[in-house]
């Protein structure tokens, strides 16, 4: 009886808060999770592991650490339940944290979803997050980009002035991660918009097939050779349980779809991330072959 009547206390909860249009946390025994509407989940977490990466999309935007292993300063826009940020502020002690979110009703909810408070090295503004890389005046290590309303992908966070702006915020061998939906009309528009700006931009999706992470450098922080990530990935596996591994897999299977089809085989043996061949990226992804054999022509 005790189940039903919560039950029913959220569901009258859910209704008002969706005529309002404001943000509503769903509660089970085990997690909460934070909707803008009934169709998707914005943010999830286990009530007796907070920092844990629930969704699979945050563990991918993880991915950063393969490159960036031990930034600085990390700046994120858009809140949700906080996932991202709480995990790096646990596992990262000597990263800086900065979360842009433009909606108050979000912020509020920071408390419930065991969001740490503002101190020296973890801070949430409420701003607009074209307007915050737009202005921010010192330049960042890492710039995550999850912006979200109940209409999906903020149009502002993905105009291609914005991501000027994030390319100009971004510190040189920076990176960019950028959390795209699957569904979303102007998918293509946005990757075409990034990788303008950020020409090794590689783009991989989530392994719930709801979501496409795009990872953007700033100039050759994606260029690493098989050996330096093999042994950076080896001890960030012991202080990360998000899958890094897999994630390195789909980042290099993205690179190497990149290479011209003809000239395939004359970039495996370079053991570069951008040009490796199937049978190294194959594994735990159900996917075999062999490279082609190359075709007359120059390759890039």
């Amino acid at each position: 009886m005790k189940d039903i009547l919560a039950f029913l206390r959220q569901l009258v909860s859910l209704c008002t808060h969706l005529l309002q249009h404001k943000p509503f946390v769903y509660t089970t025994h085990n997690t909460l999770s934070l909707h803008f509407d009934l169709m998707s989940v914005q943010s999830e977490m286990r009530r007796d592991a907070p920092e844990q990466l629930m969704l699979s999309y945050t563990r991918i935007m993880m991915g950063f650490l393969l490159f960036r292993p031990s930034p600085r300063s990390i700046a994120m826009i858009g809140l949700g339940g906080g996932s991202l940020p709480k995990y790096c502020y646990a596992k990262l002690p000597d990263v800086a944290i900065l979360v842009a979110e433009i909606n108050p009703a979000v912020i509020a909810l920071r408390d419930l979803f065991c969001v740490p408070p503002d101190n020296n090295r973890f801070q949430i503004k409420c701003e607009d997050g074209a307007q915050f890389v737009k202005t921010a005046s010192k330049p960042i290590e890492v710039l995550l980009v999850d912006g979200f309303d109940r209409k999906g992908q903020s149009a502002q966070l993905c105009s291609e002035r914005f991501y000027e702006d994030c390319f100009q915020l971004l510190s040189p061998g920076g990176i960019m991660v950028v959390n795209l939906a699957l569904e979303d009309p102007r998918l293509s528009q946005s990757i075409e918009r990034i990788h303008r700006r950020f020409p090794k931009t590689v783009v991989v999706t989530s392994e719930d097939f709801t979501n496409r992470i795009a990872f953007a450098p700033k100039g050759a922080a994606l260029d690493l050779s098989q050996e330096q990530l093999s042994a950076r990935l080896g001890w960030l596996e012991q202080q990360h349980q998000v899958g890094l591994g897999r994630t390195l897999q789909r980042i290099r299977h993205a690179q190497y779809m990149r290479v011209p089809q003809h000239c395939r085989s004359v970039a495996t043996p370079s053991h570069r991330l951008g040009a490796v061949g199937p049978s190294e990226w194959g594994a735990g992804l159900g996917v075999s072959g062999v490279p082609r054999r190359s075709r007359p022509g120059r390759c890039p």
